[in-house]
């Protein structure tokens, strides 16, 4: 249902409806109708479909986005909250999420970059963090783990990044609050 959602499909399915409209009308005789449809719905339709053929679904969401809203609104949290919102939209003309800032932190592969399979939210003894779970392609695990210092850091001020192996050639990133001195 997620797919058929995407700003691409409603696009493309707009140009589909005006141009089957167009094309009836013209058929049938009515210029009123045929000549406006026609000529908004092909362009209308090409480009629906160019957006589908860039199209970069956002990452399956494994928390409710109502489960953890307290401890999302806080102050504290607002670096994770964006960095949430940024992954969990449509994406057009991307090969991955977080293209730009694989890039800064040199875990990037052009020829296939790290993609984002799913988000989860944490309550980190009443903080909020954020689990991310990647399928490594292009860039080894070791060379995720040896910037994991950089990551927490690069992400927002007082996070630890936690990266922990899962399956062959996946890993999940834990973007966690550091522990308060006490």
């Amino acid at each position: 249902m997620q797919a058929l959602l995407s700003p691409g499909s409603l696009v493309t399915i707009a140009g589909a409806v005006l141009t089957v409209i167009g094309t009836i009308a013209y058929a049938t005789d009515i210029p009123n109708l045929s000549l406006p449809t026609i000529f908004y719905g092909i362009p209308i339709l090409l480009g629906g479909l160019a957006l589908k053929s860039s199209e970069l679904p956002p990452p399956k969401r494994l928390t409710p986005a109502s489960r953890f809203k307290q401890l999302r609104d806080l102050p504290e949290s607002e670096s994770l909250r964006k960095l949430l919102a940024d992954v969990d939209r449509w994406r057009y003309g991307q090969k991955a999420h977080l293209e730009s800032s694989l890039e800064v932190l040199k875990l990037w592969d052009e020829d296939a970059p790290p993609q984002l399979l799913s988000v989860e939210e944490l309550d980190c003894d009443g903080r909020y963090g954020l689990r991310l779970r990647f399928r490594c392609e292009g860039v080894p695990l070791d060379r995720w783990q040896a910037r994991a210092d950089r990551l927490g850091r690069f992400f927002g001020p007082g996070l630890s990044a936690d990266i922990k192996p899962e399956r062959r050639d996946e890993f999940s990133l834990a973007l966690v609050p550091e522990p308060s001195p006490s």
